[in-house]
């Protein structure tokens, strides 16, 4: 039997670290935290100093008994899991979960999993660092009082099964001022003009240093241009120099990813975590741009033998933010000779864009010569023409770093060889009409950057936010294309000076951040209400007490003590005090009734109502379409939603309707729903009848077909057909069938057995 039991997080750190202990040690899992706080009011007992009430989630009942039967057959238990806040508290849930204290065990940590880092771990334990663990019991049990207080007062004031959080509200809040902001915007027209000359058949592209505000003074200068001589009035040279950015934090791996990979940040984490656990790099969840000597010394070895003398440069970067922990490295390769490394494509492509990171943060910076070229135009004006030439690639040899705020303008390039006073060939001159441009809506990596600039959030919780605030629907991925926009154009080429008219996509969200109806809802009566939870300096003065804390400076309960009267008073206050909120927005007055039209938040989302709720005769609702919003739906629209459900005729004694839902078109007989797909030329505007009659026996054949055998002992059980076989069906719930039985053949109380006899569900391995 083994004489050390090492217990870590995950089964493929397990699994790694294995490999580089002896026989004397056992490494198991404990899949994550193993307690969490208490469900409901009894969860944080807030009359003695808010001490927290925790249990063994269900789902580790079995994990904790096979380690307590483990911890009784050796003599030394190493407790193994990460080394930040998050790891220090499941190394301490462990502890006081298994009865470690009599038993005794050893803290260790590594920020590699590499045979160095964990013999040399095993060589220098530690006790576990209660100071950080109570900075993570801090955030824990104040986010659980914000979260537990604030949202019964949403599901009172706007609407049921709302949640709201410390963080999560305030990412929102981000998102819903950005889209004010794009709303406020008014766009103004310009023209631009572009020249393209040839230089001894070379092109040569510039841009005149000038904009004109309407078509009648981009057209007359467009007109100057025919017949002049362009010379060129300058040429300057300047020597410059790029240097590399500094290796990967969680944050700028989060931002690069996504440019470059397309990842969303839930994305990176996860295939960042697989990378981490199979050795391949440093700890993901970090805020140092700090290199470890050792990791610099690896960099120049690779550098000096891949790419020669010359390309290294040593180079030690240090944070901006005072918050950072700069014990702590940034992510890098454990080892920088391994230039990829054999695993799925995304594990692939996320090390070698950290591997190319790091290696550059080490390398000579590129030097480069920059030509501006001043070409004399009509009118006093100018064109210029701006390039660059590598004289010496350094650190570009292997990496260029993105940008979140690239402008849509091609990069300077390689200019044609050509001396002042020469005279250029005019191919084209274009005046073209752009129109100024509204703050962009933030990305995932865009999000990011901007939580990390005001300080709300750390490494570990960028991710969670940016997830939940899609999973709770305040927030969600555009999918609109864009609309038409007409813009002109005037241009002097061969045949003179013509006036275009073209077309282009402007506005599209697609794959940004848009907040929804509840969001904003949301956002706005948080903001009334609650404007010190959602003020972004408070936010970041939190973390701030949290890191605090963590130093041993501040006593964890004194912080959440000062915080906790005042909000609750003011949650009181606004249940008994505020009004509902509903977003309510006037559209106008119905045409037959002369009634008002609004739309706003209802119990079930967003709709459109007709006449008032205190009216004698009952409003009327309907539900709004997928791809409409009550801060943008018309009168119009609107009184569209009011067509339907509508009676298209009679079968069988029955009302046949046709009605819009949340999820597209439908037929409806009874408790009857057939869905209308346009792909078989079906829309609401034109079935008839007899197309319904026929949508409603092809959806009944197909049940038929689905149904196997029922029951007259209780109505509610069903055998069917379904996608991967026949099943069991009672009531909602779906039951496996055992592969040796013919579902044809089975009795009422065969069933009902197969029901209880339900196999165990595979337990999946759980990813932090």
């Amino acid at each position: 039997m083994s004489k050390n039991l090492v217990i870590v997080e995950s089964p493929a750190k397990a699994k790694t670290i294995e490999k580089y202990l002896g026989k004397d040690f056992v490494v198991m899992s404990s899949y994550g935290h193993v307690r969490d706080l208490a469900k409901g009011d009894g969860s944080i007992d807030i009359e003695n100093g808010f001490e927290p009430k925790y249990i063994v989630s269900p789902d580790k009942k079995k994990v904790i008994t096979e380690l307590k039967k483990m911890v009784k057959s050796v003599e030394t238990v190493w407790l193994a899991s990460d080394e930040d806040r998050e790891g220090e508290a499941i190394s301490w849930h462990l502890k006081e979960a298994l009865g470690l204290e009599k038993k005794g065990y050893k803290r260790i940590t590594f920020n590699e999993i590499t045979k160095n880092a964990v013999l040399n771990a095993i060589e220098n334990p530690r006790e576990i660092d209660v100071d950080l663990v109570n900075a993570q019991q801090a955030r824990r049990v104040l986010d659980r009082l914000v979260g537990f207080e604030l949202s019964p007062v949403l599901w009172r004031k706007v609407k049921p099964s709302l949640s709201a959080g410390r963080v999560q509200s305030v990412a929102v809040r981000l998102v819903v001022e950005r889209e004010q902001e794009i709303e406020k915007f008014k766009s103004e027209s310009f023209y631009r003009t572009d020249a393209e000359f040839l230089v001894d058949k070379s092109p040569l592209k510039a841009k005149l240093n000038a904009q004109f505000q309407t078509i009648e003074e981009a057209k007359n200068f467009v007109e100057d241009c025919d017949g002049y001589s362009f010379k060129v009035n300058s040429i300057t040279k300047k020597p410059a120099k790029k240097n590399p950015a500094a290796p990967f934090t969680t944050s700028t791996l989060q931002q690069e990813a996504s440019l470059k990979l397309g990842f969303s940040v839930s994305r990176t984490m996860s295939v960042a975590q697989r990378l981490y656990e199979a050795g391949h790099i440093t700890y993901m969840r970090t805020d140092s741009v700090n290199l470890s000597e050792t990791a610099i010394e690896g960099a120049k070895k690779e550098i000096q033998s891949a790419y020669g003398n010359e390309y290294f440069k040593f180079r030690q970067f240090k944070n901006k933010s005072n918050s950072a922990q700069e014990a702590h490295e940034a992510i890098r390769p454990t080892d920088f000779s391994l230039h990829e490394v054999n695993a799925d494509s995304d594990e692939a492509r996320l090390y070698q864009l950290i591997w190319k990171r790091s290696i550059a943060s080490q390398m000579a910076e590129a030097k480069l010569e920059r030509t501006a070229i001043k070409i004399d135009a009509p009118q006093g004006k100018e064109f210029s023409a701006n390039g660059e030439i590598v004289l010496f690639d350094g650190f570009l040899k292997v990496y260029l770093e993105s940008k979140i705020d690239e402008e849509e303008d091609e990069m300077e390039g390689l200019l044609p060889p050509m001396s002042e006073g020469d005279v250029l060939v005019r191919k084209l001159i274009s005046s073209t009409e752009r129109f100024s441009r509204p703050p962009a809506r933030y990305v995932e990596a865009s999000l990011v950057k901007k939580l990390e600039e005001l300080g709300i959030g750390r490494p570990s919780t960028y991710a969670p936010t940016i997830s939940t605030i899609q999973k709770r629907g305040y927030v969600e991925r555009g999918e609109r294309e864009g609309t038409e926009r007409k813009y002109r154009v005037v241009e002097l080429g061969k045949n003179g000076v013509k006036e275009l008219n073209k077309k282009e996509k402007t506005g599209s969200d697609k794959g940004k951040l848009v907040p929804t109806d509840i969001g904003r809802v949301v956002t706005e009566f948080l903001m009334e209400h609650f404007d010190q939870v959602m003020n972004y300096n408070f936010t970041a003065s939190v973390e701030k007490e949290f890191d605090d804390i963590a130093n041993g400076l501040v006593q964890w309960t004194k912080m959440i003590s000062e915080f906790y009267g005042p909000f609750h008073d003011k949650v009181e206050d606004t249940i008994e005090n505020s009004e509902r909120a509903s977003g309510e927005r006037l559209l106008g007055l119905d045409p037959k009734s002369g009634k008002n039209v609004y739309a706003r938040i209802g119990r079930f989302g967003p709709m459109v109502q007709i006449g008032e709720s205190d009216d004698e005769e009952k409003p009327k609702f309907a539900s709004l379409q997928k791809d409409q919003s009550i801060q943008t739906i018309s009168l119009e629209e609107a009184m569209e939603l009011f067509k339907f459900p509508k009676v298209i005729g009679e079968y069988e004694g029955q009302d046949v309707k046709i009605n819009k839902g949340r999820f597209g078109p439908y037929v409806q007989l009874q408790k009857l729903f057939v869905s209308i797909k346009e792909a078989n030329g079906d829309t609401l505007e034109n079935m008839t009848i007899d197309r319904a009659i026929e949508l409603i026996e092809q959806k009944r054949e197909e049940d038929r077909n689905k149904l196997i055998k029922t029951f007259p002992e209780d109505e509610t059980m069903q055998l069917l057909n379904g996608r991967y076989g026949a099943y069991l069906k009672i009531g909602k719930k779906n039951f496996k069938l055992p592969k040796d039985v013919e579902p044809a053949q089975l009795s009422y109380e065969e069933c009902i057995e197969i029901s209880k006899n339900q196999p165990k569900p595979r337990r999946k391995t759980k990813k932090k």
